[in-house]
């Protein structure tokens, strides 16, 4: 009771008094915390769904845990789901391996079913604001039935088919196996999460489902081919060499008997071609980016910039796509890695989803969709915003010299940041070219582009380039936790809704790479189709590099540098690939403020 009441205690300096509104539905002021959190009903569904990937003849049925106000009004949700709430696997990682497997988990969050404990700030947060918070497990995991598919078609059925029976269009049975209905919910439902938990929201907005009226992914991947692949190459998340959809699917696969989906990995062994790297019907399933044109829901998107493991790139091909089919949308991108803007930047985050949500789910005016699109931390601790993103700025050609052809050999036992390194010294394994020094601070915003003219010998069939940022400042290291805590709602035991502060660890540097990009020489015409090069014969490559915004501030250089193997990303060869450079047929492509 004194923890509860020094939970009520904080969150009232944090929201300000408490105000009985009037029905939410129709009042001119944000929802407020007026239902006691203590009394939420808390109750245990499983959803059917419409796929058997398990294929034991049912369908697949999800489990769905529920925290609601205990009012006779119905109310909104937002929903979680996640593959991580029962654990992880310690599953054994493919050839070439320097970490461990299960680079989207986020640490699982605990979730006690006999009690049904929530964890995170969702709840505690939310639920006296007249909100219901939903967990639910995907396909394959926790309480679920049938078989993970590391982003496949039956993940994203399964968790539809939870919005489906929050509006009525689905099936849900209680631990007896009697009919539940949810009738409770408005059905209007907001989806939100982080990493894959913030996956599963891209791919059912890609499916067009009524009553999911926004999302919020946070940290996400858009299409999983470019997660595990890049422009035909096999890539990684950076440092968790090896990984792949089968890895990933037996480590979040929780089943009391793993045996069941054996096939099912054993098909993503085989379907996702570690050999060729090329796009596919394997892919094109677990792409959502082609599949923005159905996306009837609001989008609050948010990406870490320093977050190489679902890289920016991610971020920038689905806010573009969600732009061209004219989807509402706004975008926050800070200076941290893959985390959470709750780890970041916490009151202005509660703030502004407090805000989003009520807009969306509760039909409130908060006035947010007509304030600017684009909040970002363009350095550590300092925010600006605009009204579009990326900024409407110049594009700029920097070509990469007008000298004679050049050469370097392929150095697979070093890291980009070490060949990136010292761009004054000779260096046989990189190429690199740098401008004059700024005149003055230059933003760069959206996703670059390089063009090169090579020719390549060896076993490597990857060209790595990396954009660079030559010149000493502060910069972003790493997130610290605090000894303080913010406590943002009332709480129970178990679950106090409380949360350590955080804040910005950073340290001098001379330089820092700002955005990174592969291609398999072999793919130059299609992500989709190999076609194999001559050795030593010149050819034209463009491709892209990972989404950003970087303020260069005056005095430091740009720089471009040209590797083969990007040891922390691509697959390494053999050794000692010798490519050629032609600098005058060389550039890159910049969007510059």
């Amino acid at each position: 009771m004194r923890l509860l009441a020094r939970s009520l205690a904080v969150l009232l300096v944090l929201t300000g008094p408490v105000v009985m509104a009037a029905d939410p539905a129709h009042a001119a002021t944000p929802t407020q915390p007026i239902h006691d959190y203590a009394s939420a009903i808390r109750e245990q569904v499983w959803v059917q769904t419409p796929a058997d990937s398990d294929a034991d003849g049912r369908p697949d049925r999800v489990s769905v845990r529920i925290i609601r106000p205990a009012t006779a009004r119905k109310v909104p949700v937002i929903f979680q789901p996640s593959p991580y709430y029962a654990g992880l696997n310690d599953i054994p990682n493919h050839d070439d391996v320097d970490r461990g497997s299960s680079s989207l988990a986020a640490p699982p969050a605990v979730n006690r079913a006999e009690n049904i404990t929530f964890a995170g700030y969702l709840d505690n947060y939310f639920v006296p604001r007249g909100y219901a918070v939903v967990f639910a497990d995907s396909l394959g995991s926790g309480g679920s039935d049938g078989c993970p598919t590391s982003g496949g078609r039956n993940e994203t059925l399964g968790m539809k088919a939870v919005i489906d029976w929050l509006n009525g269009r689905a099936r849900a049975f209680d631990a007896a196996g009697a009919p539940v209905r949810a009738g409770w919910s408005t059905g209007r439902t907001g989806m939100i999460g982080v990493s894959y938990n913030g996956t599963l929201p891209n791919a059912v907005a890609a499916t067009g489902v009524r009553g999911l009226e926004t999302i919020v992914p946070i940290a996400a991947i858009s299409s999983w081919y470019d997660y595990y692949r890049s422009n035909g190459g096999v890539v990684a998340p950076g440092g968790f060499q090896g990984e792949d959809t089968d890895i990933l699917a037996k480590a979040v696969l929780t089943r009391s008997s793993p045996d069941v989906c054996a096939g099912v990995t054993e098909h993503l062994e085989r379907a996702q071609d570690r050999e060729t790297g090329d796009y596919s019907a394997f892919w094109a399933e677990r792409d959502y980016v082609r599949d923005a044109h159905k996306v009837r829901a609001s989008v609050l998107l948010v990406h870490g910039l320093h977050d190489f493991n679902v890289r920016t790139g991610q971020a920038g091909q689905w806010w573009d796509a969600l732009g061209r089919n004219g989807v509402p949308r706004k975008i926050w991108l800070h200076q941290a890695g893959h985390t959470d803007p709750f780890n970041v930047r916490r009151a202005e985050w509660l703030t502004t989803l407090h805000r989003w949500f009520d807009h969306h789910l509760y039909k409130i005016d908060t006035g947010i969709m007509r304030e600017p699109a684009a909040d970002v931390e363009v350095a550590p601790n300092r925010w600006v915003t605009s009204r579009s993103w990326p900024l409407p700025g110049n594009s700029t050609t920097i070509r990469l010299g007008s000298g004679p052809r050049q050469t370097f050999t392929d150095d697979t036992s070093r890291t980009a940041e070490s060949l990136a390194a010292a761009p004054g010294a000779a260096d046989p394994h990189r190429f690199a070219h740098l401008t004059a020094p700024l005149t003055r601070d230059t933003r760069l915003s959206g996703t670059p582009s390089v063009t090169v003219r090579a020719d390549v010998a060896g076993e490597s069939p990857f060209l790595t380039a990396l954009l660079v940022d030559y010149g000493t400042a502060d910069r972003f290291v790493r997130l610290r936790a605090l000894p303080e805590q913010d406590c943002v709602g009332p709480g129970i035991d178990g679950d106090p809704g409380c949360f350590a502060k955080r804040e910005h660890v950073t340290a001098p540097s001379d330089y820092e790479i700002v955005a990174r990009g592969w291609i398999d020489v072999r793919n130059r015409f299609s992500p989709a189709v190999t076609t194999p090069v001559t050795a030593g014969k010149p050819y034209t490559f463009r491709w892209d590099l990972q989404t950003t915004d970087h303020v260069f501030a005056a005095g430091h250089r740009i720089g471009l540098v040209l590797i083969s193997t990007d040891r922390d990303h691509t697959l390494r060869y053999p050794a000692g690939t010798v490519v050629g450079i032609e600098p005058g047929a060389s550039s890159v492509e910049l969007r510059l403020n």
